[in-house]
Formats: structure tokens, C-alpha cells, sequence
């Protein structure tokens, strides 16, 4: 049996080539594994064009540990972070600057309400206290992708920092840091580079970095003992999850071979047509308009019919070879499915015929939030 499709916004579906990379043993201390480190690290900081004015910071664990290494690090103790709130990873950030002791000023948006950058500007111009803007670039909860040029130019012109998670755009959507300023980028192996879960890295700012020294709450997520370490060393403090970083250089690899951030961002765009166009095609709705829906993870309103229940749907879909994945919001039943990972538009467009299929079994005959079929 074939392993299924992984339709989610990581872990992701992975090429033979990059599991085939995970094969091989590395020792932590070793020339050859410091070298693949060095490695990953300068082509982290070159899909961005972060070259001249950033480092490279890896970190173990999941994307979630190095967004909390990043504000633990950068974000002083007597800091105080704006956060433009519109979906559940934007309130992931205010409750982790809740455990760090940092204070959160919210600025809360609608789900399918892109983070304003007028409002941005407002709320820095009405609080000098303010230090730093935590902006969420592609909110997975829904897959609204936000304005992220203009609210950096905003930041900038304010004179504060911005920390940006960009766990769901990183080598996907375009960022460069030549035009777009920066204290803290972060993203992890297992999004849109297409590696496995396991590492996060933050691209931050050279000055801002060696300035921030005692900040954090955390020896193993300091960041600038992390940096520093590696600088002298060329090793991580701690042991590294080395498969992770072999498999993330193969990703690299084959990343650049197909054409970098604008091939992978044609081919999501391309999975994403062919997925949306698949589900209304069934009587399915977006949560979000097209205007506003990134490439990489879309929200459906789940059928208003008595005959579904999501984790039978779920269950049927998997037997049928596709992972979906569940809903974030609150106030409105949902399901999401993933445009990215090692796949093409053929395989949404069977995902797409596995939903019609498994709808069809269970009776479910109204699609739409008004019931209509």
C-alpha cells in the first residue's frame, strides 16, 4: 500500500531523495556535519538575499521553538510587542510572550481580515512603549496571507522591530531583506522547503542579535549563545538533529535545481487552482475570497448536512490515500487541506475525486453554509 499524501501544512509530503538523505549516520562533532551546518546556514540567508546584514540560527525543534527563542531573545525584558491578531498562530505568539514575561499589546483582526497596516501604524503612533511588532506573514489557521511589505515599511518608519513568523511562506512567497527590513525571520525544515520537522532557524539581524545578549529566559533557546557557539565552534551547543539537517540539505538541493522560490511558488499556486476549482466544482466553499488566499493551506466550510461528521470524513478520505487536515476557527465548522510538499496539481485534483467519492458514500447531499446542494 502507498503511503498516503499528506495534504497539511507540515509535516509534508516528502521527496524519495530528501528521506533517502536520512540514511546516513552523522557524528555531531564531526568536520563533515559542522560543514553541512555552515552549508544550510548560508543558503537559509540566500533565498532571502539576507546575506550582508543577518545571520543564520538554528535551532532544534519544532517551528514553535524557534518563534520563542526569537522573542525570548530579541524582544528585551522590559520590551512590549504588538501582535496583529487574525488567527490562531498570531495568538500563539501573545501566549508565548505571556509565559516570557513580555508585554502583548493586541491588535485584533477578523479570521478572514488581513492584518491592516493603517491600524499598524496607528497603534505604533499611539504608544511610543511599543519595541516591536510580532507579524505572522501566512496564518495557517485559515491561509490568509498578509501584507507583509507594507507593514515592514510601517515598522521601519516607526523605528521599532520586526520579529516575522514566516513558518508557511519561507521559500515560497517572496521576502528579501535587501527591500524589506527586519530584526527576526522565522521558518522551519518541514514547511515549504519540503524537508522533515525537526529544526527551526531564525535569520536575524547581525546588530540586533550581538545587542540582546542576556535577554532570554532560556539557556537552551538563547539565541545568542546558540549564534555564538557556532560562530566559534562551528557546532551546535547541544546535540543536533542531525538526519533533519542532512534531509533539509537534499531539500536545498533539489529546491534550487527546480528553480527556487519562483518555481515553488508557480507550482503551489498551480496545486491551489487545482484544489479550489476541484472543491467548488463539488458545491465545497472557501472560508477565504481568492484575493486573499495564499497558496499554501485553504479553509473549507464544511458541508452543512446532517449526514457529515469530520472524522468519518477524515477516516474515509485516508482510506482513499489523502491526510487532511482539521479546522482552527472557532466560530464557523471547517476543514483545511495543504497545497504544498513534494506534489503537483495531479495529485489535489485525486484528492478532489477521493472528497467526491467519500461525500457521496456518506449521504452528505448540501455542501453549501445555506444548504443549498
Amino acid at each position: 500500500m502507498m503511503d498516503p499524501i499528506l495534504l497539511t501544512p507540515g509535516p509534508l509530503t516528502t521527496s524519495m531523495e530528501t528521506r533517502s538523505a536520512m540514511l546516513v549516520d552523522w557524528g555531531s562533532w564531526d568536520g563533515a556535519f559542522n560543514a553541512l551546518t555552515a552549508s544550510v546556514c548560508d543558503d537559509l540567508l540566500a533565498i532571502v538575499n539576507a546575506q550582508n546584514d543577518h545571520v543564520c540560527v538554528p535551532l532544534q525543534g519544532s517551528g514553535t521553538f524557534s518563534v520563542e527563542a526569537a522573542l525570548g531573545t530579541l524582544v528585551p525584558k522590559d520590551g512590549k510587542v504588538l501582535v496583529p491578531d487574525n488567527g490562531s498562530y498570531c495568538k500563539r505568539i501573545t501566549r508565548i510572550l505571556g509565559y516570557l514575561g513580555r508585554e502583548a499589546v493586541v491588535l485584533p483582526h477578523d479570521e478572514q481580515e488581513p492584518a491592516d497596516p493603517a491600524r499598524i501604524d496607528a497603534a505604533l503612533a499611539a504608544d511610543a512603549a511599543i519595541t516591536h511588532v510580532a507579524q505572522v506573514h501566512c496564518e495557517t489557521g485559515t491561509g490568509i496571507l498578509n501584507p507583509l511589505p507594507k507593514i515592514a515599511a510601517i515598522v521601519e518608519k516607526r523605528g521599532r522591530g520586526l520579529i516575522i513568523d514566516a513558518m508557511s511562506s519561507y521559500g515560497a512567497i517572496p521576502i528579501d531583506a535587501r527591500s524589506l527590513r527586519f530584526d527576526a525571520l522565522i521558518a522551519a525544515s518541514g514547511k515549504c522547503l519540503e524537508g522533515v520537522p525537526g529544526m527551526g532557524f531564525i535569520i536575524a539581524r547581525r546588530t540586533t542579535l550581538q545587542g540582546s545578549a542576556g535577554n532570554s529566559h532560556s539557556l537552551a533557546m538563547d539565541l545568542v549563545d546558540q549564534w555564538q557557539y557556532l560562530q566559534k565552534t562551528g557546532q551546535w551547543r547541544f546535540t543536533p538533529p542531525t538526519h533533519v539537517l542532512a534531509a533539509l540539505r537534499s531539500a536545498i538541493d533539489q529546491y534550487k535545481a527546480q528553480g527556487g522560490q519562483a518555481a515553488r511558488l508557480a507550482r503551489y499556486a498551480g496545486n491551489c487552482a487545482a484544489l479550489v476549482s476541484g472543491m467548488r466544482a463539488l458545491g465545497l466553499e472557501t472560508f477565504l475570497p481568492d484575493a486573499l488566499q495564499a497558496p499554501i493551506i485553504v479553509t473549507f466550510h464544511a458541508p452543512n448536512d446532517p449526514a457529515y461528521n469530520f472524522g468519518e470524513f477524515y477516516r474515509r478520505v485516508r482510506e482513499r490515500g489523502f491526510i487532511l487536515y482539521p479546522g482552527k476557527l472557532t466560530a464557523v465548522d471547517t476543514f483545511r487541506v495543504g497545497c504544498i510538499g513534494a506534489i503537483g496539481a495531479d495529485a489535489l485534483k485525486r484528492a478532489v475525486a477521493a472528497i467526491a467519492g467519500v461525500l457521496e458514500e456518506m449521504g452528505v447531499r448540501r455542501f453549501s453554509r445555506a444548504g443549498i446542494g
